[in-house]
C-alpha cells in the first residue's frame, strides 16, 4: 500500500488535478438531530488491545512463515468461537520478488440471513522488510498499527455482535480479513530490486483483495457498502477523506465521518480531503462495492504516510486505546443507524 502520486493517480484514478489535500474547518451540527439508536453496544478498547497484542505475539505475519500460519489459525477459530459463520479462501500468488506466497484471506459473517449487508475489513500479514527504516531496512517488524490494530478493533465489533442475540443492529455483517496486502514493490525504497510482476497485469499489492474481488465471498447478497480499516489504532491517528474513497462511496463516507464528529471523535474523523492511495478498498470498489478508506493520513509533510509506516517502530507502543476506541465505536454504530433506517441530520 502506497502513495500515488498525480502521475500516476491521473492514468488510475480521476480527480487528482495536482491539487493538495484541503481543510475546510470544523462543521457545526445541525441544530436538531435525531437521537442515536438505541442498544449500540459500548466498545471495549481493552478487548481490541488485547486481539492486537495477541497477533503481534506470533511475531511477524509475513506469508510463508510459521507465525503467517499460526496466526491465520488463530483468526479462524476466533471468529467461529464467537459464533460468526466462517470461510477460508487460499490461494497461491507470486510476489513482485518471484516467491510463490500461500495466502489466506478468512471471511466471516455475523447474522448471516439478513439481506441488507455491509462490509468491514482489514488486512492481517504484515510486510517482510521495514524497507523504510533509516538503519534496518531488511529487518522484519512487528505490524502492530499496519495490521494488527484494525484487524484488532473488528474481532471485538464481531465479538460483540456475534456472541449476543440481543445486539442485532438490523443489517448483517461481512467481514474480510485479507492476506498478501503488504508484500509489495515500492521503488521509492527498493530500486535495487525488479518488480517482477510488472507488465502482468497484476498488482504487487493487495494480493489477497485482488483474489477476492474476483473469487468474491460469500456468495449471498452483495454488501451495500463497505469500509477498509488500515493503520487505524495508533496514538495520534488522524484520517481525512480519501480521493478515491470520497468517489467511490461517498455517501457513505459523509455519513460516517459526520458521525464520528457528532460521537465527539471530530479530533480522528477530520473535515480534510486527501489524495488517493492503492489499498484494498482499490479492489473492493472494482468488485462493486462502494468502499471507503479509514487510514491514518493529514499528510505528514512531504509523505503521505507517518513515520512508524513500514519501519520498525511499528510496534506494540504505537497501539492506542483512544484511538481503538473512536474508531471501534463509531463503526458499531454506524452498523446500528445503517440499519435502523439512518439517523436524521447524518
Amino acid at each position: 500500500m502506497r502513495f500515488l502520486s498525480c502521475l500516476i493517480l491521473a492514468a488510475l484514478v480521476a480527480g487528482c488535478g495536482g491539487e493538495s489535500p484541503q481543510t475546510s474547518g470544523e462543521t457545526t451540527p445541525p441544530a436538531a438531530l435525531a437521537p442515536l439508536p438505541a442498544g449500540v453496544p459500548v466498545f471495549n478498547a481493552d478487548s481490541a488491545f488485547a486481539f492486537t497484542k495477541k497477533q503481534v505475539e506470533f511475531g511477524p505475519r509475513v506469508p510463508n512463515s510459521a507465525a503467517h500460519q499460526a496466526c491465520a489459525a488463530w483468526l479462524e477459530s476466533t471468529l467461529k468461537r464467537f459464533g460468526a459463520t466462517v470461510q477460508t479462501q487460499d490461494f497461491q500468488q507470486m510476489a513482485f520478488d518471484g516467491k510463490q506466497l500461500q495466502l489466506r484471506n478468512v471471511i466471516a459473517q455475523v447474522h448471516p440471513k439478513a439481506t441488507r449487508r455491509i462490509l468491514l475489513a482489514a488486512h492481517w500479514d504484515t510486510r517482510p522488510f521495514a524497507d523504510k527504516d533509516p538503519t534496518r531496512k531488511n529487518a522484519p517488524f512487528d505490524g502492530a498499527n499496519d495490521g494488527a490494530g484494525p484487524v484488532g478493533q473488528l474481532l471485538e465489533i464481531v465479538r460483540l455482535l456475534a456472541d449476543s442475540a440481543t445486539a442485532n443492529p438490523g443489517v448483517g455483517l461481512d467481514v474480510v480479513l485479507f492476506d498478501g496486502e503488504d508484500y509489495g514493490y515500492d521503488e521509492s525504497t527498493q530500486s535495487e530490486l525488479t518488480n517482477m510482476l510488472a507488465g502482468r497485469g497484476q498488482d504487487s499489492w493487495c494480493l489477497g483483495s485482488q483474489y477476492w474481488a474476483k473469487n468474491r465471498l460469500p456468495t449471498g447478497p452483495k454488501p451495500v457498502f463497505g469500509v477498509l480499516l488500515d493503520m487505524s489504532a495508533a496514538t495520534g491517528a488522524r484520517f481525512s477523506r480519501e480521493e478515491q474513497s470520497r468517489t467511490y462511496a461517498n455517501e457513505p463516507l459523509q455519513r460516517l465521518w459526520a458521525l464520528g464528529q457528532r460521537l465527539g471523535y471530530g479530533a480522528f474523523f477530520l473535515n480534510q480531503d486527501s489524495p488517493g492511495i492503492t489499498d484494498d478498498h482499490v479492489y473492493m470498489n472494482q468488485a462493486g462495492i462502494p468502499t471507503l478508506d479509514i487510514i491514518d493520513h493529514v499528510p505528514y509533510g512531504q509523505d503521505y504516510f507517518p513515520a512508524y509506516h513500514h519501519a520498525t517502530a511499528d510496534n506494540l507502543t504505537l497501539i492506542d486505546r483512544t484511538t481503538l476506541k473512536a474508531v471501534g465505536q463509531t463503526l458499531l454504530t454506524m452498523l446500528f443507524v445503517e440499519g435502523q433506517g439512518g439517523v436524521a441530520g447524518l
